[in-house]
């Protein structure tokens, strides 16, 4: 997809809709990244016992992908806009400039966590020591940080379906590292846990993992703490209505489903696998879990599968993240063109990665971030489906020539300050705060904007909304194929990239049988030695059989448009 078809300020046309796989690949990519290690570790540190954690996990992540296949999905199919396209029609071009803003900044830190991490692990090959401060406290950290920054800026800048081919090709074998590290890692853990001589049932998994891995110490933080972090931890991208950017590019509202890979294997497995992992590399390394970085942890259960493990899972989250903020700051001058801002944006970033402290204070950011931006999803939601049912007018502002929503605005800047004061005061969990935000946030909007026009008729908004029917029945008919631009044509996929494919698929399941022998024989030394090869082994053929069937493809869609 080329940069003139990433439909920033307009609605997606009908032939550049994509099916599930790309976003199911999207979601099972992003969602397990390298920020997975800090969280996972940091669970660890949190001192809440095991129970806590699988549970409060499951129904955290569930309540995710619920706010991403119930609210998000559905509003981005109905309007094919981004997020910032749509706000813009709502709120005015006013808003929106100090929207992207903030937008993007976050969006700027968030990325420049994930390169941090990947930097994390390539600075092992260089003998550079943990990064665990604030600041870096090596130059050659900040030169690492520069070149990987700049792979990442560059995958950003190719666009949404570039993205979703990297994370295709990665997913599955990042969710297997994960797994085999949590294998790897479990024979040490089960020795120092006194009374358990291996793992024979799910209680035995049970006593160790409250014994040596999640020691509950009965503080403050508990089930509930746990439940709303996996929920807000998306927040911006969910609840704010941030993956409208991605969801837009969807056929069916349902994929927003496919956020569930991302979440019960990216933040439910992965952060389970990745607490175990730092566990048992904390025990041999005989520190605390605090004490090491990303890669660090990934090297002492994986070897140099570990490091590659950590580089890319960095890697795919931070890409579409820099390609999120790159639409945030292009929508503020059209002129500019998301590819140049893109890559002044993936600059800023990188510079913002060469310091250590953007992962070591991730779940407080995240949390701050969903204050900030949870406001502006309760308004969208609000505009797009209640006030219909109230007999409100959508997009009243607009038709009254306004170009700042004073509504808008003002329902967002005060429930920002709101949440920031009831947090501050310490009346509620910076976690616990965003769900009254949120009903806060929509009952003053209605109030704002019934007082400002909102419930008054405009005569441009009939002609808009026949309009906007037109563009839905084109959509449908195009996607029902009665437009007749296109005619199927059986693809058969070259020989040598089905044996590819295969190839592929046997170097996964030998990646697997490895991670089993280590923890049936206790020892992770064979694994650390050799896992790259099958790795390595698996990056080859996988790329080779994606690029030939892509290939295949493309000539089926040329032979497809010369037959009409």
């Amino acid at each position: 997809m080329s940069t003139a078809e990433e439909f920033e300020s307009k609605p997606v046309s009908p032939e550049k809709l994509q099916g599930a796989k790309p976003f199911a690949a999207s979601y099972a990519g992003e969602h397990v990244a390298g920020t997975e290690f800090v969280i996972g570790a940091l669970f660890v540190s949190w001192g809440v016992g095991a129970t806590d954690i699988l549970l409060g996990l499951l129904w955290g992540n569930l309540l995710a992908v619920l706010t991403w296949g119930l609210i998000t999905a559905p509003i981005a199919t109905d309007t094919r806009l981004t997020l910032y396209a749509y706000l813009e029609k709502i709120a005015g071009p006013g808003t929106i400039k100090l929207y992207s803003v903030v937008n993007g900044i976050l969006f700027c830190v968030l990325a420049g966590a994930m390169i941090t991490v990947s930097a994390s692990a390539v600075r092992i090959l260089f003998g550079i020591e943990d990064q665990v401060g604030y600041f870096p406290s090596d130059l050659r950290f900040v030169l690492v940080v520069l070149g990987v920054g700049a792979v990442v800026v560059y995958m950003a800048v190719k666009g949404f379906k570039k993205l979703a081919a990297f994370a295709e090709i990665c997913a599955p074998w990042m969710i297997l590292m994960f797994i085999i590290g949590a294998l790897a890692m479990m024979p040490i853990l089960v020795s120092a846990t006194a009374g358990v001589e291996g793992i024979h049932s799910f209680s035995d998994f049970l006593v160790v993992a409250s014994e040596s891995i999640w020691r509950d110490t009965e503080g403050e933080v508990g089930f509930w703490h746990v439940m709303a972090f996996a929920w807000v931890a998306n927040l911006a991208m969910h609840g704010s209505l941030g993956d409208m950017t991605l969801l837009r590019f969807a056929k069916k509202p349902q994929y927003g489903y496919f956020s569930a890979l991302g979440m019960f294997i990216g933040h439910y497995l992965a952060w389970v696998c990745a607490g175990i992992m730092g566990a048992g590399s904390a025990i041999v390394l005989q520190t605390t879990i605090t004490a090491i970085d990303p890669g660090s942890v990934a090297y002492t259960a994986l070897g140099a599968s570990g490091i590659l493990a950590v580089i890319i899972a960095g890697w795919t989250t931070s890409n579409p993240t820099i390609y999120r903020a790159g639409l945030a700051f292009s929508s503020l001058n059209h002129k500019w063109g998301r590819t140049r801002v893109t890559i002044v944006v993936g600059v800023i970033t990188t510079i913002i990665a060469c310091s250590p402290f953007v992962f070591s204070g991730l779940l407080g950011f995240v949390g701050y971030m969903g204050l900030l931006l949870a406001p502006v999803g309760a308004i969208i939601v609000t505009e797009h489906w209640i006030f219909p049912k109230i007999g409100f007018t959508r997009y009243w502002s607009k038709y009254k020539g306004n170009t700042t929503n004073w509504a808008a605005f003002s329902t967002w800047i005060v429930s920002m300050i709101a949440g920031i004061a009831v947090e501050q005061a310490g009346l509620l969990h910076l976690f616990f705060i965003l769900i009254p935000l949120w009903v806060f946030a929509t009952a003053l909007y209605i109030g704002l904007a019934s007082m400002m026009g909102a419930k008054a008729d405009y005569p441009e908004a009939k002609d808009a909304e026949r309009e906007e029917v037109k563009r839905k029945i084109a959509e449908v008919r195009y996607l029902k194929g009665e437009d007749g631009e296109s005619v199927a044509i059986e693809s058969v996929e070259p020989m040598m990239a089905v044996l590819a494919k295969y190839v592929s698929w046997s170097a996964l399941i030998v990646c697997v049988g490895m991670g089993v022998m280590a923890y049936l024989e206790g020892d992770s030394t064979l694994l650390s030695s050799w896992l790259i090869f099958p790795t390595l082994t698996y990056f080859v053929t996988a790329t080779y059989a994606y690029l030939a069937s892509k290939e295949d493809s493309d000539a089926s869609a040329g032979e497809a448009v010369q037959s009409n």
